[in-house]
Order: C-alpha cells, then structure tokens, then sequence
C-alpha cells in the first residue's frame, strides 16, 4: 500500500469516526450537545481536522442523515422480502418505518427535523434519499388506484411521519400507536 492510499483510507476512517461519533452523541444527549469542540475532543482530533472533512454541524447531520436513509431503506427493504403482497405489504413496510423511527430517535431527528442542506424531490437528491423513496413506490405504486403514484406515496409518507413525530412529542397517547398505524393502512391500502 503507497503513502497516498494510506492517508486516503486514514481520511475516509477519520470522516467515518467523525460521523459515527456525532450519531452516537446525538442519540445519547440529543442534537443540542453536538458541537464541533465535543467532536474534536471524543475523536481525538483539532477542530481545524474535523472542519478540513465538514464545513460545519449542519453537514455533519446532513452525513448522518444519509447514513440513516440508507439504513431505513434496508430496513423496509427486509420487512417486505418474504413477499407479503397489497394490504400486508404495506403494514409491514408501515411497522419497519416506525420501528425504526422508535430505535433511532436523535437519527430519524436528522433525517426529518433538522437542516442538513439535502435536497428533497430536486435534481439534486442524494442516492440514498430516493431509495427510501423508491422503497416507498415500489410497495405502495400498485395501489395507488386514483392518483398519481408518487403523489399517492408523497401524502402516505407525510401521513406516516405525522404519526411518528406526533407520538413521540407525547401530542398522541404511545398505548393506540398500533391502531393508529392500522387505520393508516386501511385508509391507503384497503382491508
């Protein structure tokens, strides 16, 4: 291995402990104790290192968000590969995003709440944002009988984050979750 691919893997582990560690903070404390000095001090590096990889905070969630999709994306993915079809498919796939919201608060946080700069329903959208997307159209798209699919997708999702957010702020009691989750799906895929 040359000194150049060395200190490249030496980057990419750096940026990588950089992420893991604003994720494992944020989980632990929330979002509010991450900051650039925690950062430096809990990896072990200067400030001006950890800003030589992000210009700031904002792209340190925005990092983490991505993580995050991509995780949720492989999580939905799993819940629908035994092949559950229509109605089941989609409270299967219903029951993955909340359970992944449930075990992944300060992360689902990034990914939904807090300006990471990524860009939604753009050009621009970044890999991993429209596979979770794509996830959501492939197992709800056939049952979208009176609207446009990604639309039909777009309202599902908005009403699925609702639930989630809702519940976890306490504005809905945690003991009806389950139903209220089945009254979603009932309403968007049918009985």
């Amino acid at each position: 291995m040359s000194v150049q691919e060395r200190k490249a893997r030496e980057r990419a582990d750096r940026h990588q402990l950089i992420i893991a560690t604003a994720r494992e903070l944020a989980e632990s404390h929330g979002w509010d104790a991450v900051t650039t000095r925690r950062l430096s001090e809990r990896i072990e590096y200067s400030q001006p290192v950890l800003y030589s990889h992000f210009r700031g905070k904002r792209e340190i969630v925005g990092a983490v968000a991505l993580e995050g999709f991509a995780e949720l994306t492989a999580a939905m993915r799993r819940a629908v590969a035994k092949g559950p079809q229509g109605r089941a498919a989609v409270a299967t796939l219903a029951k993955a995003y909340v359970d992944f919201a449930e075990r992944n608060p300060a992360l689902y946080d990034a990914m939904f709440l807090l300006d990471t700069g990524l860009p939604f329903a753009d050009a621009a959208t970044p890999t991993p944002l429209r596979e979770a997307f794509g996830m959501l159209l492939k197992t709800l798209g056939d049952i979208a009988t009176d609207a446009e699919p990604a639309l039909f997708v777009e309202v599902f999702w908005s009403a699925l984050h609702g639930l989630v957010t809702l519940t976890r702020s306490g504005r809905l009691p945690r003991k009806e979750a389950s139903r209220r989750l089945e009254v979603l799906v009932d309403r968007f895929a049918g009985r």
